[in-house]
């Protein structure tokens, strides 16, 4: 049988990966870290690294490690302040856990916690991009998580498949691999259907693709399930890198997988200039401003978004602000910068550009949102 395209993410096609590990295969049902296995996957790590291979960890764990100690009921998710105080407690165990581990294959570990806040914000965003870019050069592995031990309900990105896949941005990663309780994309849900089929190769993500996934994490420990590394993958993709689905389930995954373990792979779509990639995996918008068929036509030929193809506004934002654009049936088509503040922009919609002075006595600017500060999602 013929391997699928890329995999096992080898070295020699690939620089700089992200590796994801859920909740799930870090800690046992008892808030334990699982250390021989981990000790395995660092093992792969160490192995990759030799080859030339730069990684950046993304790790769960913090808040099932720190329930235990802490002794807190329903894995310290029963609240916001023990899910908070969980991940302050459990943060330092699983730091040392993985600076230990590191440090046996003589590997140096780096540490950065951040919010979905330092993501969206184009400064911060720029600044973890910078910080990343170091520690690769200096041969360090980064091990990254959600910083919940100040994130709330409104700031957080809620699993770390789309953190990943954000991390993988930032670090112009050119792959991601999520470790996951299944291995990859399957048809149907392969715990309860067994007549699911692998899918081990997605050029692209369609709504049948999307259809596939069901939410909730089989665990009950972690908070991701298939619809958010799909949502991943989209974002992944979006930002020119590849994104896999495979297996944590066994020892040293990534050898398994390389070896010949199923996987599914998300191939990459061309990369989006560095700006656009960023606004096409921003997870939060300020608005959503909806077209007419022919603005959806002009904005797929790289047209600017002009008032006249604008049908209407929603929500409330800024110059500046991050909007969807969308089609009167609710698909989001684009993602960017307002030019016009929301009052504005609702009074300006279907309005021609020489209309436009008339109803604001001055014609700032003639777009609504321009092209370079759009991107097509």
């Amino acid at each position: 049988m013929s391997m699928p395209p890329l995999s096992g993410f080898p070295p020699a096609l690939i620089r700089r990966l992200v590796i994801k590990i859920g909740s799930a295969l870090l800690v046992d049902p008892a808030g334990q870290v699982r250390v021989d296995w981990l000790r395995t996957l660092v093992a792969d790590v160490a192995a990759r690294k030799s080859a030339g291979q730069q990684v950046i960890i993304v790790s769960s764990g913090a808040i099932a490690l720190g329930a235990r100690r802490l002794k807190l009921p329903k894995g310290g998710r029963g609240s916001l302040e023990d899910a908070q105080a969980a991940a302050a407690t459990g943060q330092i165990a699983l730091s040392q856990c993985w600076a230990s581990l590191l440090d046996e294959c003589g590997i140096t570990a780096a540490q950065m916690l951040v919010t979905l806040d330092d993501l969206e914000n184009r400064r911060r965003y720029l600044n973890a991009s910078a910080t990343l870019e170091r520690l690769m050069t200096l041969g360090v592995v980064p091990v990254v998580n959600e910083n919940d031990s100040v994130a709330t309900a409104e700031i957080r990105f809620g699993d770390n498949d789309r953190l990943a896949a954000r991390i993988g941005q930032a670090a112009r990663a050119d792959a991601v691999v999520l470790l996951s309780d299944v291995d990859g994309l399957y048809t149907a849900n392969p715990h309860v259907d067994a007549d699911a089929m692998l899918i081990e190769t997605i050029e692209r993500i369609d709504a049948r693709i999307a259809a596939m996934a069901d939410g909730g994490s089989a665990s009950g420990m972690g908070s991701g399930g298939m619809t958010s590394k799909i949502e991943a993958a989209r974002i992944a993709t979006g930002a020119g890198a590849h994104l896999a689905i495979i297996s944590g389930k066994v020892d040293a995954p990534l050898s398994h997988w390389t070896n010949g373990g199923k996987g599914s792979v998300f191939l990459a779509a061309p990369a989006k200039r560095a700006r656009k990639g960023w606004l096409a995996g921003r997870l939060t918008v300020r608005g959503r401003i909806i077209v007419d068929a022919g603005a959806e036509r002009a904005l797929g030929q790289g047209n600017s978004l002009l008032p006249a193809g604008v049908a209407s506004v929603e929500g409330v934002f800024a110059r500046g602000d991050v909007v969807d654009i969308m089609t009167p049936d609710g698909r989001t088509i684009a993602r960017g910068l307002s030019e016009y503040d929301s009052e504005e922009a609702a009074r300006i919609a279907g309005k021609r550009s020489e209309d436009i002075a008339v109803l604001l006595g001055h014609l700032p600017r003639s777009v609504l949102v321009h092209r370079d500060h759009m991107a097509m999602v």
